[in-house]
């Protein structure tokens, strides 16, 4: 069994890991299978002021039930929810795709190549772990135009030093280790021994820091869609959502509050599922 595969076997073991894997999966199914079933319109209903927030579990006069109520439009809050986790869900995972892919190779090339372009590498991390994030991200989506594009790219670009450091770390220890030195000694190319030797074995806590970044990223997506910075209508992701419910917190909370919830439940799950791999990865080099 390989490094990765031993890693998730040890991280199923723990509660807190099937616990959030659990929830991830009932909200990918929902996602994707819940607006079919429940075959309410998101939008478009002829009379808005006879269905406007109604509350969580009541029939609004046309006999239809809802589960967490309707918004100021009518429009029913799980459907919605269920069509906002499609967009949150996926830009939370291509930023983290995006901030993993940039972060392993920078931090492969870094810990392997050594010398001036270790430095060179180093030294941008560096600066860019030095400028704080959230108001780098509100910069840089406010001079382009916004939208679910713009906010990947945004996410992932400004993610990947955590990882990069953590992939030299690796690469560099690895680097020293027998089997590779005995790769370099049989004439096997140098980008070889790196992608066939010492990469796939320094990925083990990249994995770690993808899953956290999965959930930072849908949290931050969330809070630039509540400026209005991130996903644009006609799209609806959970940060949107809690923003049009934001000046009806008094008479109808559930508007907000539902995907408030749903965001801190899938950070939670990837918090869990990390937690985790991290445990594992302890537990690995302590026996």
């Amino acid at each position: 069994m390989s490094a990765r595969g031993g890693l998730l076997v040890a991280a199923w073991s723990d509660p807190k890991a099937r616990t959030g894997a659990v929830l991830l999966a009932v909200l990918v199914v929902a996602a994707v299978a819940g607006p079919l079933a429940l075959a309410h319109p998101a939008s478009g209903f002829a009379d808005v002021v006879a269905r406007r927030f109604a509350g969580p579990l009541s029939r609004t006069p046309d006999g239809v039930w809802h589960v967490l109520g309707t918004d100021r439009f009518g429009r029913d809050v799980l459907t919605r929810l269920l069509l906002g986790a499609r967009i949150s869900l996926a830009v939370g995972v291509l930023a983290a795709l995006v901030s993993t892919a940039v972060g392993v190779g920078a931090g492969a090339l870094a810990g392997y190549a050594g010398g001036a372009t270790d430095r060179a590498i180093v030294a941008v991390t560096d600066a860019a772990l030095a400028i704080p994030r959230v108001p780098f991200l509100l910069l840089l989506v406010a001079l382009v135009e916004p939208g679910a594009a713009v906010t990947v790219l945004a996410l992932g670009v400004t993610g990947w030093m955590t990882v990069a450091r953590l992939v030299r770390s690796e690469v560099r220890s690895l680097a020293v280790r027998e089997f590779v030195q005995a790769a370099r000694a049989l004439g096997v190319p140098p980008l070889r021994v790196l992608l066939a030797h010492v990469l796939p074995n320094a990925l083990t806590p990249a994995l770690v820091a993808a899953a956290l970044g999965v959930g930072s990223a849908i949290m931050l997506e969330a809070g630039l869609s509540f400026l209005g910075l991130g996903v644009q209508p006609p799209l609806s992701s959970w940060g949107s959502m809690i923003a049009s419910g934001r000046d009806a917190l008094m008479i109808a909370p559930w508007v907000s509050l539902a995907p408030a919830a749903a965001v801190a439940l899938v950070v939670l799950a990837f918090s869990w599922i990390a937690d985790a791999m991290e445990s594992a990865i302890a537990g690995g080099r302590g026996a």
